[in-house]
């Protein structure tokens, strides 16, 4: 889901109707992308930046869509293996085009399933329980009901929750991570309460990274990182600005769309005794 406080990633002009070819960290990765529907922008980017994978981790992508925030992630972090989990089998193949044609289709499994699926269901598609290093997501932002809905099912589906749904997911991230495992989402503020909840008995050790549109605005986005099984408590991280007064970026924020940099979370994923599973 891209941000309405960003700007759209950039991307070479295509026939009305046409998939778009779109430019990302710099032009260091090219995407292909539905021209309508659910697109992938900057909030792909900043949670793969937000994401302290390490060489021969497993990491989970859920919510992959086209495959923008685990493609940025293996940009970054080379020799991890990433499984994209997808309900659309549409975006599921334009995920498999983009993983090849930037040279990680060795790396990549994509994995077309819905994940409130029953556990067996899951098993069958190649989901296996506790076998994840690292999960992302980047789930749907609203309530079913509290927003209209797009009449592009895949937009819809991409953008409004059922209801119970952010529950079944959390189960699902509980489910697949390893012991120790991280957990990375990037989620609205206005959302934090209900993450509290659902992450309390599963996941602890939360530290919250805001996203703010310019200084002294309220964060539009927050990205939320917790850890498996732990027990310490929340904690809440400086954020990052991603505008100047005059509307262009940061150097900061630049720093990651372009440059492919990691987000700076103060070395909160190097906690004594930490051990990611595996």
């Amino acid at each position: 889901m891209s941000s309405p406080t960003t700007k759209k990633p950039k991307g070479r002009e295509a026939p009305a109707g046409a998939p778009t070819t779109d430019d990302f960290l710099g032009g260091r990765l090219s995407v292909i992308q539905p021209r309508g529907g659910h697109r992938a922008g900057s909030d792909a980017v900043f949670l793969a930046a937000a994401v302290p994978a390490r060489q021969g981790q497993r990491v989970l992508d859920v919510g992959a869509g086209v495959g923008v925030a685990g493609l940025c992630l293996l940009a970054r972090v080379p020799g991890i293996a990433l499984t994209a989990v997808e309900i659309d089998a549409k975006l599921c193949a334009l995920a498999a085009k983009n993983a090849a044609r930037n040279g990680f289709g060795e790396q990549v499994q994509i994995i077309n399933a819905d994940v409130t699926s029953p556990g067996k269901t899951l098993r069958a598609a190649g989901l296996i329980g506790e076998s994840y290093d690292q999960i992302i997501a980047n789930p749907p932002f609203y309530a079913e009901g509290s927003v209209r809905a797009a009449p592009d099912r895949s937009r819809a589906a991409a953008h409004v929750m059922d209801d119970g749904g952010l529950a079944a997911w959390l189960r699902f991230f509980a489910a697949m991570a390893a012991p120790k495992a991280l957990l990375t989402l990037i989620h609205r503020p206005e959302c934090l309460g209900e993450l509290s909840r659902l992450l309390d008995g599963r996941f602890g050790a939360a530290v919250i990274f805001p996203l703010f549109a310019r200084r002294g605005e309220p964060a539009t986005r927050i990205i939320v990182r917790a850890e498996k099984g732990s027990r310490a408590g929340l904690s809440l991280l400086p954020g990052l600005i991603l505008h100047e007064e005059d509307g262009s970026y940061t150097v900061e924020a630049e720093a990651v769309l372009r440059g492919g940099e990691a987000l700076d979370f103060g070395g909160s994923s190097k906690r004594k005794g930490r051990r990611l599973g595996g």
